[in-house]
């Protein structure tokens, strides 16, 4: 779903300070450090020569590192500048970048070959000219994924028009990035242990190199609209600290309006529709379930939808600890059929924990009650007599009801702690004493 920037972007220089912030982010500064080390596992080569396992390693750390750079690219082109809002799966279609990038560079490279032999002069514009065109270069490729258009001098002459006089000023600033990452390892490398400086230098190229990407993105996204690009929900670097929703949330809440505003307007039919697909598309998302039983409850004719659809949902909340709304749900449907169960002799007993601890115990005695025939030989049954029992006599002030639970206890579980507990909460109330244990010899 594409959206609209919420307010003009802030030029790219105005905004330096948040790009050299970007890599010390909680998840870019973790995965900076994690690549930076990898750089020790040459060591773990030694089967191989030195040289040849450095340079493995480093490769596969100037690989990862240059993934991340291009999604870092890719999502702040769409206005997302947090990395905690990046999705955590990857785009297909990015993961080949580092190697496109690297085909391109390599066929103008031979480009810029070919005119030195023709002269010099045209070598050094030529070389000239791709440093220029650069920039032009990644966000062509970035945006098409496409190794022909980042070749095609069309596609890139036309972003630079789109981006217009500050493109020359974007050059500088990487130009300058590249030679503040010179001078960093320059000053940083004689000055530490040489078993450090491979790491101190891996993640000194990491670091400008994100500062780079997060600068890159930036551009692409100030530029969206003649650059054609499609914004992500909750795109905008300039505001985002007005609105604090991640890109997820933000997709929700405009769902939930979307389908709010078709029962408002009485399409409760197009409402079901439109939630339906959500969730069956999404099964493990607790907001679409949320709203898709929500609309159920709207519709009497779909009754049966519902409790259908209930058998699935409860789980689902009981699985993330939500067992309060699952009894909410349950009851919502007991009210439109009262045969309504759950089939499950964990969840059951939950909810008759939870009645209990709400202080009703008679619907936690009724979600007990028959519990060892509907469930028979289910691990639960000690705790459910316990409970049961617990109830009676706390609750209800029924202990008399509760003796011939202590006695089927007593009869199947004598040495379960369940058992004793019950004989303790009877003791006072006329309940069989405990039997003595034989006196050690």
């Amino acid at each position: 779903m594409s959206s609209a920037a919420p307010a003009t972007p802030r030029p790219f220089w105005h905004r330096l300070n948040t790009f050299f912030a970007f890599p010390f982010q909680l998840r870019p500064l973790a995965y900076a450090l994690v690549l930076s080390l990898c750089s020790l596992l040459a060591q773990v080569l030694f089967f191989l020569p030195q040289v040849l396992a450095i340079v493995l390693v480093e490769l596969g750390i100037l690989l990862a590192a240059s993934r991340y750079g291009f999604r870092v690219i890719a999502l702040g082109s769409r206005g997302i500048v947090r990395a905690s809002d990046f999705p955590r799966e990857l785009d297909e279609d990015w993961t080949n970048l580092p190697w496109k990038l690297f085909a391109v560079s390599l066929v103008q490279g031979f480009v810029v070959g070919g005119l030195g032999l023709l002269s010099p002069v045209l070598a050094t514009l030529g070389l000239f000219a791709l440093s220029f065109l650069f920039p032009a270069t990644v966000i062509v490729l970035v945006q098409s994924c496409s190794f022909w258009q980042s070749l095609n001098p069309t596609f890139l002459w036309m972003t630079v028009r789109a981006i217009g006089w500050p493109y020359a000023l974007l050059c500088l600033f990487l130009f300058l990035l590249s030679t503040g990452a010179q001078l960093a390892l320059a000053m940083v490398l004689p000055a530490i242990s040489p078993w450090l400086a491979l790491p101190i230098f891996n993640f000194l190229l990491i670091y400008f190199s994100w500062v780079m990407a997060s600068l890159l993105g930036y551009v692409m996204y100030q530029n969206h609209v003649d650059l054609g690009i499609d914004l992500l929900p909750g795109a905008g670097a300039d505001d985002y600290e007005a609105d604090r929703r991640t890109p997820a949330q933000i997709a929700r809440d405009e769902a939930d309006a979307e389908v709010a505003q078709l029962v408002t307007d009485g399409d409760v039919i197009g409402a079901l529709a439109l939630a339906y697909e959500a969730q069956r598309t999404a099964p493990d998302d607790l907001a679409a379930q949320r709203r898709y039983h929500r609309v159920l409850l709207l519709a009497p004719e779909k009754q049966a939808t519902l409790l259908d659809h209930a058998r699935r949902f409860v789980p689902l909340l009981m699985r993330r600890d939500l067992a309060s709304e699952a009894l909410k749900v349950v009851r919502a449907c007991a009210e439109r059929d009262p045969a309504f169960q759950i089939d499950d002799g964990d969840t059951v007993l939950a909810f008759a924990r939870l009645e209990w601890r709400s202080g009703n115990a008679r619907a936690a005695l009724a979600w007990v009650k028959g519990f060892d025939k509907r469930f028979r030989g289910h691990a639960a049954i000690p705790q459910v007599y316990e409970l049961a029992a617990r109830v009676l006599i706390e609750g209800l002030a029924r202990a008399d009801l509760a003796k011939p639970i202590l006695a089927v206890l007593e009869a199947r579980y004598p040495e379960a702690p369940q058992t004793q507990e019950v004989r303790w909460l009877l003791r006072d109330r006329g309940a069989p004493a405990a039997p003595l244990a034989p006196a050690a010899s």
